[in-house]
């Protein structure tokens, strides 16, 4: 076991240095970094192509699904969505130094809770070599350092990024400690980094549940968990058919490989019927293999409708997120059958019911418990692009401190600042 303790002190003791620079850093400094870090990106842009079509290459010789691939991808469109994401972290308002609140006590204090940096962050990730640039533009705007521990697979596409937010920082006069990325592939690495107490205020994991998990049980440090997305939609009676196979569609397919796709469809018996006459050929059409319950197998078979990219669910396929072109599909006899079975194997990340009864998209919301949950629409909208924060570091699953798409408040932390005029407690 290799000891990586002095490595981890290095960049620990820059990042904090550096943290206590960038807390005191205007706004309109950190804005005309993330300038200077969309440009650099263009400077670096083909050099970062052409190490991120190697990890690509390299990811599909090893074997990993095609839907897995696809996370770590660039391309000219995402490539040019990730410079685009930097403009707009920068047009966002600054929550650094917001008081919150501000009221005087019985003894004339006056008390006030500002907006404050968290610290030092390190984001341990997988794959999608855009966080390497969201989470930096995002961490500097809120005045934080951060450590960038990446996955071995984006290692080539991530090293390049870093070389274009190296040269940012650099130009802009920012603190050597800002942002820094780990380079080594060890997992030994991580392990022990997650024992820094003293140079990191906080971990924030994003990927798989193995890794995930890895995190949340060895970390000695505070973590803000952004958990695994098994997500549903729940059809209820009376919807139209033709728009719920639409957004299920689009839930599922848009991007298979995202926390935020659809894993199960849960159908009300009244309207099973009608729904996978369209729902299993429109599906499987798409490329999409079904997990289907024991009820909507046999619907689907008195149909006559062609099963072959079919099979019938497991017990397993109700916990599972696929990550993949799969949808496991059962039928509910009531609302109240599909919200029990959402807060049993849901991860809490998003949920959906489609449904024209007011009362019902009122106790859909109420009963399920999950960080973002929608009446009538997809759940591939739980993003921070989508939600308005330009960018986003995870989307927690976890209940203290933040939830749901992480922006830049999330990021943040409170201090009590109190002005007195002499007094003394009694």
């Amino acid at each position: 076991m290799k000891d990586y303790s002095n490595e981890i002190l290095e960049m620990g003791s820059k990042a904090k240095d550096a943290a206590r620079l960038l807390r005191t850093k205007s706004s309109s400094d950190k804005d005309a970094f993330l300038i200077e870090l969309y440009n650099q990106l263009g400077i670096f842009k083909e050099a970062i192509l052409e190490a991120n079509e190697l990890d690509v290459t390299r990811a599909r010789e090893s074997g990993i699904k095609e839907s897995l691939v696809e996370r770590l991808a660039l391309g000219e469109k995402r490539f040019s969505e990730m410079r685009e994401g930097l403009l707009q972290v920068a047009s966002l308002k600054d929550p650094v130094g917001d008081v919150d609140s501000m009221w005087t006590n019985t003894s004339g204090l006056k008390i006030g809770s500002r907006r404050v940096p968290l610290g030092v962050i390190a984001m341990i990730y997988e794959s999608r070599p855009n966080v390497t640039i969201d989470a930096a533009a995002l961490c500097i705007k809120t005045g934080n350092s951060v450590i960038l521990k990446g996955g071995s697979d984006a290692l080539n596409t991530n090293i390049a990024l870093m070389k274009a937010v190296g040269r940012a920082i650099e130009i802009k006069g920012f603190p050597e400690g800002t942002a820094q990325l780990v380079e080594t592939t060890d997992r030994e690495f991580t392990g022990q980094l997650l024992s820094a107490r003293d140079q990191i205020d906080c971990v924030i994991p994003r990927g798989s549940k193995g890794l995930i998990n890895f995190v949340a049980n060895n970390s000695r440090i505070p973590i803000i968990e952004t958990g695994t997305g098994n997500c549903h939609i729940f059809v209820d009676k009376g919807y139209d058919v033709k728009n719920a196979v639409e957004i299920i569609i689009n839930a599922k397919t848009q991007r298979p490989g995202a926390c935020n796709a659809v894993e199960t469809v849960l159908v009300h018996s009244d309207c099973a019927s009608k729904l996978l006459k369209s729902l299993v050929p429109s599906m499987q059409a798409a490329g999409v293999t079904l997990a289907l319950c024991e009820s909507s197998f046999r619907i689907s078979h008195e149909l006559g409708l062609e099963l072959e990219h079919c099979r019938e669910a497991t017990e397993s396929d109700w916990e599972t997120e696929f990550l993949d072109l799969i949808l496991a599909v059962k039928v509910v006899n009531t609302m109240e059958d599909a919200i029990e079975h959402i807060n049993k194997y849901s991860t809490g990340h998003s949920e959906a019911i489609l449904t024209k009864n007011y009362d019902n998209a009122q106790k859909f919301l109420d009963f399920v418990d999950s960080a973002a949950v929608y009446v009538n629409a997809s759940t591939r909208f739980t993003d921070g692009g989508e939600f308005g924060f330009g960018a986003e570091i995870g989307i927690s699953t976890q209940k203290l401190h933040a939830r749901g798409p992480m922006g830049l408040k999330a990021l943040t932390t409170n201090k009590y600042i109190v002005y007195g005029s002499g007094q003394i407690r009694n």
